[in-house]
């Protein structure tokens, strides 16, 4: 793809921001004053794109635009910019599932590719506050309704096939940011590649051993599989710690470049193998003076709940709501019936987390070994300490993808991630 720009198109600087939002009527109410009276924070930590804040005396904005590269890599690596369009409507169709645990959509333009946002305040990013090691207490039951709820009302357990074909179609060329993930995720972490890197020359025989690992190969290219042929539901598409923004009492979801419909468990796994990275990255980050260990149990425990209440959540709207072409209602009709498809549901859901556990094993690997790692792990400055952090994150996803039967709750992987926790060697700075 070579680096073009549509015609009128212009990238965004910390100095033309307060001249872009004064041409809005609407956010120049919402900041009060005028363009002198604010004042513009670029925060474009992401991958992708770049980020504003803005704050007036009235309030504040978040303004995102695309770049037509990855901002991460430069211009060396061109990108379309319409991803910010697939932004918005997924934040558009996310909000109405979950209200309230997306950020409100206060500005769409088209023609300039950016999206402005209510600013969250006082909330950090999740990743930033876990590696803290700061606890959050209504994270776990607010991700699960938020995933319960955009996963069960975009999918065909709730909507008809027309309209469920309609939205699927809507989001069906957003094939340049997919693309990223197939690569990213599925195949390069398994191959010699320039973009790949890890903690060398600690993992450099780990990194060789899961590149030459066929059966683990096979593992994650019948996941890719999945993830190119799946429509199940609207997934945010890369749903991890770093897009997860928190206070003590709410939880918000961002950064959705990546929606798509594809298979659930993508999302449910990627968010998973975010909480147990951040679990044994802990251990690069306990002294004498403050151990870790507390929270790593913190860490598990809301896994745990995390699950429980996703999957109460989803059989209960399931119950209530299950209206879609997938299971029709007037199939069962008797209470012999009805039983038989409550253990259907059962069923349903053992399987959603089967394949979740599989998808979080792919998704660990890739930040151990892709381009694009986790501040969790990378923060931890001596390399020893993260290379040991990083082995275990490998031992456990491996686990996942090749040694499926051995997990049939979120219990039995938690169990197993204590276990290699234990056995790793304790060391306090």
């Amino acid at each position: 793809m070579s680096l073009t720009v549509p015609e009128g198109y212009h990238p965004l600087h910390a100095r033309s921001v307060p001249a872009y939002l004064a041409s809005q009527s609407q956010l120049e109410g919402r900041l009060g004053g005028g363009e002198a009276d604010w004042r513009v924070q670029e925060v474009s930590d992401g991958n992708v794109n770049q980020v504003f804040l803005v704050h007036g005396p009235a309030g504040s904005v978040c303004v995102k635009q695309s770049l037509p590269y990855v901002r991460l890599v430069g211009e060396s690596w061109p990108l379309t910019l319409e991803r910010i369009h697939f932004e918005h409507q997924a934040l558009l169709e996310h909000g109405r599932h979950a209200r309230g645990r997306v950020p409100q959509v206060l500005h769409h333009d088209a023609r300039q590719y950016v999206l402005v946002l209510e600013c969250l305040t006082p909330h950090i990013i999740l990743r930033k506050g876990m590696t803290a090691g700061v606890r959050y207490p209504r994270f776990a039951e607010q991700m699960a309704d938020y995933l319960a709820r955009t996963l069960f009302f975009s999918s065909d357990l709730a909507l008809s096939a027309e309209e469920k074909r309609r939205k699927v179609a809507a989001f069906s060329t957003n094939t340049a940011m997919c693309r990223i993930m197939e690569d990213m995720v599925f195949t390069e972490p398994y191959q010699v590649h320039p973009r790949n890197r890890w903690t060398s020359p600690q993992l450099d025989a780990l990194a060789a051993d899961v590149r030459g690992d066929m059966p683990l190969k096979l593992a994650a290219s019948r996941l890719k599989y999945q993830y190119l042929t799946r429509t199940e539901a609207l997934i945010h598409g890369d749903l991890h710690t770093g897009s997860i923004m928190v206070t003590p009492e709410d939880t918000r979801v961002i950064d959705q470049e990546f929606a798509f419909y594809g298979p659930m468990a993508f999302d449910v796994g990627a968010l998973l193998a975010n909480l147990l990275i951040n679990y044994f990255s802990q251990e690069g980050h306990t002294t004498e003076a403050a151990p870790r260990e507390p929270y790593q149990d913190w860490v598990l425990e809301t896994m745990e709940t995390l699950w429980s209440r996703f999957q109460a959540r989803f059989l209960a709207l399931w119950e209530e709501h299950g209206r879609g072409d997938a299971y029709p209602t007037a199939l069962f009709t008797t209470e012999a019936e009805r039983r038989g498809l409550t253990e259907e549901r059962q069923r349903w859901l053992q399987r959603l987390l089967g394949e979740s556990l599989s998808f979080a094993g792919v998704k660990m690997l890739r930040r151990i070994f892709g381009l694009a790692h986790n501040l969790d792990l990378d923060s931890i400055e001596d390399p020893h300490r993260r290379a040991a952090c990083e082995r275990a994150c490998v031992e456990l996803a491996r686990s996942l993808l090749l040694d499926t039967g051995r997990f049939h709750t979120l219990t039995d992987v938690t169990a197993a991630a204590r276990a290699l926790g234990e056995r790793a060697p304790r060391r306090r700075v």
